[in-house]
């Protein structure tokens, strides 16, 4: 089975400040309004892969963001969301795989709580401190940056991980990511073969811990990437190059699979017995 993790936000879906053009499908819901979307082409490709691979929706958003995503192509059965600490089975939170991922995040706590202090004091947030499903913190700050160059200053590295897109600042415990949530998914659901699609800091550890990473044009410059990832030339919309690079992946392994099989089925045949030349009629020549 080939498993495909794939980010949504700027992978697959685009918001509605992102200009992709007439060709577009509405996929997200909030407040009556839509507002984020994915083309036809993608959603097209994305059917196919659907037919060949378990598709698996890795993403940071909450439960509840992730709930208002349709992806238009029928019901997916297993979603990771929260930076990969919570597994939706057929939309249900699987208990067992949560308590792993509280577990995993306990050296972090105390980082977090740090964090968590800080942010409630500064004057600089803009937005309510959330504690996402009690796994990392979530606000927004004005200016981001000085807010996360501050607190990687004050944290340990080991421990706990800062980020921010735009206005977004989230602290995460270094044991919660896409990377461990990939490899955990994998062991879990016995899968072959990973591949993994992102476009973001979140997706590094993702993208190295599958099979096959997949990455927009110049994501390897921008995050100095030490180990290899299938870099998009960027002629295309991402959600549509890394759809199409992922049929290729897929019908190579397609082809690759019938081959053996026919060789398998070759030698296995019953060969001819060889006739022993040096005797005729019983008699030694």
């Amino acid at each position: 089975m080939t498993i495909l993790n794939v980010d949504l936000d700027n992978t697959l879906i685009y918001s509605y400040k992102h200009d992709i053009g007439t060709d577009k499908t509405a996929v997200e819901l909030y407040q009556g309004r839509e507002i984020s979307f994915m083309t036809e082409t993608t959603c097209g490709r994305l059917k196919k892969i659907k037919e060949n691979a378990l598709i698996v929706p890795t993403t940071t958003r909450s439960i509840e963001q992730y709930n208002r995503i349709n992806l238009r192509i029928g019901p997916l059965e297993y979603a990771l969301v929260c930076n990969g600490g919570v597994l939706l089975v057929n939309g249900r939170k699987d208990v067992s795989w949560y308590e792993e991922s509280a577990a995993m995040i306990q050296e972090s706590m105390p980082e977090l709580e740090k964090a968590s202090r800080f942010l409630a004091k500064d004057s600089r947030r803009i937005f309510e401190l959330r504690w996402i499903e009690g796994l990392f913190l979530f606000t927004k700050c004005s200016p981001p940056e000085e807010v996360v160059k501050e607190l990687r200053s004050s944290l340990n590295p080991h421990t706990a991980d800062v980020f921010h897109n735009k206005e977004k600042v989230y602290v995460v415990p270094k044991n919660l990511n896409k990377g461990n949530a990939v490899q955990r998914f994998q062991k879990w659901i016995h899968g072959e073969q990973v591949i993994a699609a992102g476009d973001s800091e979140f997706d590094i550890p993702m993208l190295r811990a599958a099979d096959v990473g997949i990455a927009p044009h110049g994501f390897k410059e921008n995050y100095q990437i030490p180990f290899p990832v299938e870099e998009m030339a960027g002629s295309q919309l991402f959600s549509e190059e890394m759809t199409g690079k992922v049929l290729e992946i897929l019908k190579e392994k397609s082809i690759e699979s019938l081959s053996n099989k026919n060789y398998k089925i070759v030698s296995k045949q019953k060969q001819p017995q060889c006739r022993d030349e040096t005797r005729i009629g019983g008699t030694e020549i």
